[in-house]
């Protein structure tokens, strides 16, 4: 699979880049985001590697400019791979409407089966399948130390995958996730369009109907700012909280006093959420 090189930053000792590549899951160009710490240059060795999906607007670009990760990545040794948030070209379909939940910057990390999404709305694998093996055959990573972490919709994004691949991924984090979308209007508007109107087929992307069935108990760590307007109405912490609580299945979930939505939130703790992969991946 061709990559071409469409931007390199020096960050820290290390290679911020930025790559574009035709995938065949999602049927158009995609970009992404790859940090490379300063250890990437030791002969023969293999980084640890955390994916993060970035959440509803975003692409691959916003949490490479705002977060502040990559003088962490660079004290860990560890790379960082920063997936779009959707499918793009002229030809991928969008919200009619123009809304900013649904379509182009809204994936969701599912696999659509309804249309018009279904022919490139497969960001679930994507993510799964597709990214990491790009990554793998092209940078100097180890893949039996892989981390996943993200933001609002791609804080659920990451929970949901690693808790549906949790020999793939041995660590995961998040930012204010929409803990359910079965429960909130995100959710409800972006599953029914991608998934259709049978409730079953949404239960595999939404974390609280997933803890309650996991067999591994991965390490979780999850912020929340108390001051975040999407809180009550969207993300559904409580019931997250409460999910985990009935299944003893063990998360640090933090509730941070103060805190919003915003990447002022995410630059304030992805140093611990670094170390924490770090730790998990040894």
């Amino acid at each position: 699979m061709a990559l071409e090189q469409i931007g390199v930053n020096h960050s820290f000792g290390g290679r911020q880049e930025r790559y574009r590549h035709d995938s065949k899951v999602l049927n158009c160009p995609m970009t992404f985001s790859i940090y490379l710490p300063p250890q990437a240059n030791i002969k023969g060795h293999r980084l640890p590697v955390l994916y993060w999906l970035s959440g509803l607007t975003c692409s691959d670009e916003n949490f490479v400019q705002k977060a502040g990760a990559q003088q962490y990545a660079a004290e860990h040794g560890m790379a960082i791979v920063c997936a779009d948030t959707s499918p793009r070209g002229d030809d991928v379909a969008d919200d009619p409407d123009g809304a900013y939940d649904m379509g182009l910057g809204a994936g969701f990390y599912v696999d659509a089966s309804e249309q018009p999404w279904a022919a490139h709305y497969r960001m679930y694998s994507y993510i799964v399948d597709e990214l990491p093996a790009l990554i793998a055959a092209e940078f100097p990573v180890d893949t039996s130390r892989s981390a996943i972490s993200g933001h609002s919709m791609g804080g659920h994004g990451a929970l949901t995958i690693a808790m549906k691949n949790p020999t793939q991924f041995k660590s995961v984090s998040a930012f204010a996730p929409i803990c359910s979308p079965l429960s909130c209007p995100w959710g409800v508007k972006a599953l029914g369009g991608y998934l259709g109107n049978d409730r079953a087929n949404w239960a595999p992307y939404d974390t609280v109907a997933l803890v309650g069935q996991a067999e591994v108990r991965l390490p979780v760590l999850i912020d929340q700012g108390e001051a975040d307007n999407f809180l009550a109405e969207q993300l559904k912490t409580e019931l997250l909280i409460e999910a985990a609580r009935r299944a003893d299945y063990p998360m640090q979930i933090r509730l941070q006093p103060n805190y919003d939505h915003s990447y002022f939130f995410i630059a304030s703790f992805i140093g611990e959420h670094i170390a924490f992969h770090a730790a998990a991946l040894g």
